[in-house]
């Protein structure tokens, strides 16, 4: 089975027919590490590497930008957006065939994993809990305190503009009655 995931790491071939990206030429951006790729000698990393740099300068290259053909420039895009999918998708049932041979070569060490994953996203919810019940205590003084504000009498006047006035004559004696 290791054959048939082969081309991962160096020293494995790679899987299947794909071309790799040839490295940049005068008019397209280089990348760090294109230049020492050995072209019978690549992973599937390195297809990946180059599939998304061709993708990249595909889109920045001075041919596209110059071109009138609107067809042609997404035709070109379409084909190397394509591959790079075509080799993520490779990259990624390499992962899991990987994944499986070591589920069931090591099936104690995936049930380490779930059982680690699961604590960690215990205590993940745990400290969640605790944050909104901090929040919660918070908002329940506040109401607290909002409550006891409304239920204490106030020595202050009612608002208005005729707050004094209304102030002043409430601590007056009544005015005596005049006969008719």
């Amino acid at each position: 089975m290791a054959s048939s995931v082969g081309g991962m790491f160096p020293g494995q071939q790679p899987p299947g027919g794909l071309p790799v990206g040839v490295p940049s030429g005068p008019g397209q951006p280089a990348f760090p590490g294109t230049a020492n790729r050995v072209p019978g000698n690549n992973t599937l990393v390195d297809e990946l590497e180059a599939s998304f740099e061709a993708c990249f300068a595909s889109l920045v290259s001075q041919d596209y930008v110059n071109g009138t053909d609107q067809e042609e420039i997404r035709t070109g895009v379409d084909q190397c957006i394509q591959k790079f999918l075509d080799v993520a998708r490779q990259t990624e049932c390499f992962f899991l065939q990987k994944r499986l041979q070591l589920s069931v070569q090591k099936p104690e060490q995936v049930v380490k994993e779930d059982v680690s994953e699961l604590r960690n996203e215990l205590q993940r919810k745990e400290l969640l809990v605790q944050k909104h019940l901090s929040k919660l205590h918070h908002w329940q003084q506040v109401l607290e305190d909002v409550s006891l504000q409304h239920r204490k009498p106030t020595d202050l006047p009612p608002p208005g503009p005729l707050a004094f006035l209304e102030q002043a004559s409430a601590s007056l004696p009544p005015a005596p009655l005049k006969p008719n």
